[in-house]
Order: structure tokens, then C-alpha cells, then sequence
């Protein structure tokens, strides 16, 4: 096989090859056992025919088309894995000329390929990210929530406020006509809150037990999504929050510890736990960006777009599931089809320039996956899945016979070259102050740490 590579765009290449003859003799072969399997030889079992016969029955024609079938996908790929082009898209074949006996195959084809870029210096990247210093706001407003959560409700007897619950019927109409499913009946709601319909909140403010209103709103779910209703609510209880007092007895109430003072301190402490691990997320996802964008490369737009198409399938398939369908879905989100595409494409494209970049950075750097990463990883999504540790291999082995251990094996391999870019990476908060490894990398301390424990204890025992 001969071929060569034709460089037509930064994104997208051509392909000629010529196969001669002789090296067909497989597919032929393959092409005369399945057209002997089909078509029925008096005097011969199927299969059995002798070629010249089957050649009087069929023709040498249809034999060499089933052959063509057969050696295109093969001697394509054949000719990317010589030529070494990192493919994105399907190949699309171009010009074809059919086999004919004792001549070359020939064919071309193109395709969209990976584009050639430079990596940025790790070492001269800079990541910025939120603060990781907990405020007293933010504390006040967590401790705020447990407060809620231990209020109690007492009726009253007054119209409704802000903060109230009420207790509320709902019948919603579109031109005097009931709407299937729009009627609702003693449902408890915050008066506030906006978790229901658009308007209804500004209704039942000013609102008595046993008063009705009608106002106008869009409705949401349902066959009739994104319709105008009108809606009745009557209100038929009011109730009022009352909250503990934030002491020592509440400390004692919501929480372990014995004071107020005890629990402010342990907030805090929790909430600087959880910024701690939002702050590994952040950097490592802002990395990955800081490295796409100094990278600076074009991507094929058709790939991107049959894989933001690839990903609408996908979402429609699980909604029809749910006896639901994308536009009904995407209307009472307020959006429209046209709309999510081109959001799927943006994520699209920043999900393949991350998958780009890391893939270079692991393989300059030659990282690889051990079996021991992928083992850990595997077990950490079952997991994640609830799937019981009796069951773990059997989850494993899933993966494998699904083919989806590459993948799996991609992405572990993608985490290491992008923990190794971060390392080397100056990492600043918002408030300008730099954040070292000890604080991204606290797991790496304690392995060292380990480490070094056990080379002590070896030295001792040595001694």
C-alpha cells in the first residue's frame, strides 16, 4: 500500500492510497465465501462453489464490489495509523474507484485531524482563583440556615407576608378551560421564596385564610408549557416562622457542642474545609482554560457540531424516558432548541481544546496510567454508583466488555498532566495572595510524609 497526506486546512487533510492488486487477495477471498454463502449452486453445498461458477452466476463484478465493502475501512485506517494523523471526525471517502482485476485500489478521503499547536510554559502561567478566606458573612448566613431549619410554624391570624407559609389551593384556566394538571390542592408554600409560578408571590402577599385571587402567569411542565394561564389561589392557612434564639440552648439544640461560640467556630472551620476542596476544583478547571487559551489552536466545526448534535440525542433519548420531549423540556427551561445547540457547542468546543491540550502535556511528559491508578479509579466511581465492594469486579468487568476502560484510562491519564501544569503554576487568589502546593496538593504531603516515616523507621531498625 502506497499513500500520501495532502494538508488541505490547519484542521482537515485529504488522503490518496493505492493498494495494488495482489494485496486484496484477503477481502477477495472473504467476498467469494460470503456471495457462495448467498446464492445456490445446484450440485454444491453453500459455501462450497467453485469461483469460476460463482463467477457465471453473479459476476466478477458484484464479487469485487462485496471486496470493495470490505478493504476500504480497512486499508483507510491502515493508511492514518502510517501516516500517523491524529484523527477527530469520521473519515468522509471522496473519489473511489472499484476494484478491477489485476489493477490498483484507489481512493481518497479526508478528514478533520487534531491542529498543531505550541504548549505554553506550565512554569509561566498564572491561575487565579475565589479567595479561599471564610468571612463572617458567610458564616452568619450558614448558621442563618440552620436557625431556619429549626424554626417553628404557628398559625395566625393575619394576611401574609413575606417569610410566611401558607397553605394554598391552585386552579390555573386558558380561555375558561381547566388545565389538564394545573390544579393543586393544600400545598404548603413559602411566600417569597419564587419557587412556583411566576406572580404568585406578589398575590399572596396582603392575602387572608379563605381569600381567593386570580393573576396571570406562564405556565411551566405539561403539554401546555409556556402558555399564559390564568390562576386562582386561595389561600386556607397562614402561618408564621418563629426561629430560636442563637444561644447556647440552640448551640445544644442543632448541633454537638455545648456552646454557641463552640458552633461559630466549628461553621467556620467547615465552611474553610469546603473551600478548601471548591478551591481544587477552581484551579484545576481555570488551569486547564489558562492552558486551552495560550494554546491558541482552531477546532473542525464539524466536529464540533456532530458532537453537540451526539449530546442532544443523547439528552432527548433519556427525557423520552421520563415520558417528556426536548422542546418541552427546553421551553420550561426558557430556552429554545436553537439556543441549547449553540450552548452545546460552546461547551463542545471548550470540553475538545482541554481534551487537546492535556493530551499533548501528557504526552510530552510521557505520563502513563498504572494498573494501580485505574484500579483505585474504577473503585472510586462504584462507589460513587452505591454499587456494593462485593461487586466491584463485577463492575469493573462491565466497564471493560463495554470498551470503556480507554476512556476511562484517557481521562485519568488527562488529571495527571493537568496536576503537573498546576504544580508548576503560580496560583493566586483574588486578593493577590499565592497559593503553594502544601495547600493544593495536601494528599502528595501526607504520602511524602508517610514516606519518610517508614525510611525512618527503616533507618532505626538498620541500626
Amino acid at each position: 500500500m502506497k499513500s500520501t497526506v495532502e494538508t488541505l486546512s490547519p484542521t482537515r487533510v485529504r488522503l490518496s492510497v493505492e493498494v495494488p492488486f495482489d494485496e486484496l487477495s484477503e477481502h477477495v477471498t472473504q467476498a467469494y465465501q460470503k456471495v457462495g454463502q448467498q446464492v445456490k449452486v445446484p450440485g454444491f453445498r453453500p459455501g462450497k462453489a467453485p469461483r469460476a461458477v460463482i463467477d457465471q452466476r453473479v459476476g466478477k463484478d458484484a464479487i469485487y464490489a462485496q471486496a470493495t465493502d470490505s478493504a476500504l475501512p480497512n486499508q483507510l485506517f491502515a493508511a492514518i495509523r502510517e501516516n500517523d494523523v491524529q484523527i477527530l471526525g469520521r473519515p468522509s471517502v471522496t473519489e473511489l474507484e472499484p476494484i478491477e482485476e489485476g489493477k490498483p485500489f484507489t481512493f481518497t478521503a479526508e478528514v478533520d485531524v487534531t491542529p498543531e499547536f505550541e504548549l505554553p510554559e506550565a512554569s509561566e502561567l498564572t491561575i487565579t482563583v475565589d479567595s479561599p478566606t471564610v468571612t463572617d458573612e458567610q458564616v452568619d448566613e450558614e448558621i442563618r440556615n440552620l436557625q431556619l431549619r429549626f424554626g417553628t410554624l404557628t398559625s395566625v391570624d393575619r394576611a401574609a407576608e413575606n417569610g410566611d407559609f401558607v397553605t394554598i389551593d391552585l386552579k390555573a384556566t386558558i380561555d375558561g378551560e381547566e388545565v389538564e394538571g394545573g390544579t393543586a390542592s393544600g400545598m404548603s408554600h413559602e411566600v417569597g421564596s419564587g419557587d412556583l409560578l411566576d406572580g404568585l408571590d406578589e398575590t399572596l402577599v396582603g392575602m387572608s385564610a379563605d381569600e381567593s385571587r386570580t393573576f396571570t402567569s406562564t405556565l411551566a411542565g405539561g403539554e401546555r408549557s409556556g402558555e399564559e394561564a390564568e390562576v386562582e389561589v386561595t389561600v386556607t392557612g397562614v402561618k408564621n416562622r418563629e426561629l430560636p434564639e442563637l444561644d447556647d440552648d440552640f448551640a445544644q439544640l442543632a448541633s454537638e457542642h455545648d456552646t454557641f461560640e463552640e458552633l461559630r467556630t466549628a461553621t467556620r472551620a467547615t465552611l474553610a474545609e469546603k473551600a478548601e476542596e471548591a478551591l481544587s476544583q477552581q484551579v484545576r478547571e481555570n488551569a486547564a482554560d489558562k492552558l486551552a487559551d495560550e494554546a491558541d489552536f482552531p477546532l473542525p466545526e464539524g466536529v464540533i457540531e456532530d458532537e453537540a448534535q451526539r449530546q442532544a440525542e443523547q439528552l432527548e433519548e433519556r427525557l423520552q424516558g421520563m415520558g417528556l420531549d426536548l422542546d418541552t423540556y427546553l421551553s420550561a427551561q426558557g430556552s429554545t432548541r436553537d439556543e441549547f445547540m449553540e450552548e452545546q457547542k460552546k461547551e463542545t468546543n471548550v470540553g475538545m481544546r482541554r481534551q487537546l491540550v492535556l493530551d499533548k502535556v501528557a504526552e510530552q511528559r510521557e505520563i502513563q496510567v498504572s494498573a494501580e491508578q485505574l484500579t483505585e479509579e474504577v473503585r472510586a466511581r462504584a462507589v460513587q454508583q452505591g454499587v456494593p465492594p462485593a461487586q466491584h469486579q463485577e463492575f469493573a468487568n462491565a466497564l471493560r466488555d463495554r470498551g470503556l476502560l480507554p476512556s476511562l484510562t484517557g481521562e485519568i491519564r488527562r488529571a495527571l498532566a493537568l496536576d503537573e501544569v498546576v504544580k508548576e503554576a503560580t496560583v493566586v487568589d483574588s486578593d493577590g495572595n499565592e497559593i503553594s502546593n502544601d495547600v493544593l496538593f495536601p494528599a502528595a504531603d501526607e504520602d511524602n510524609a508517610s514516606d519518610d516515616e517508614k525510611s525512618a523507621d527503616a533507618d532505626e531498625e538498620s541500626k
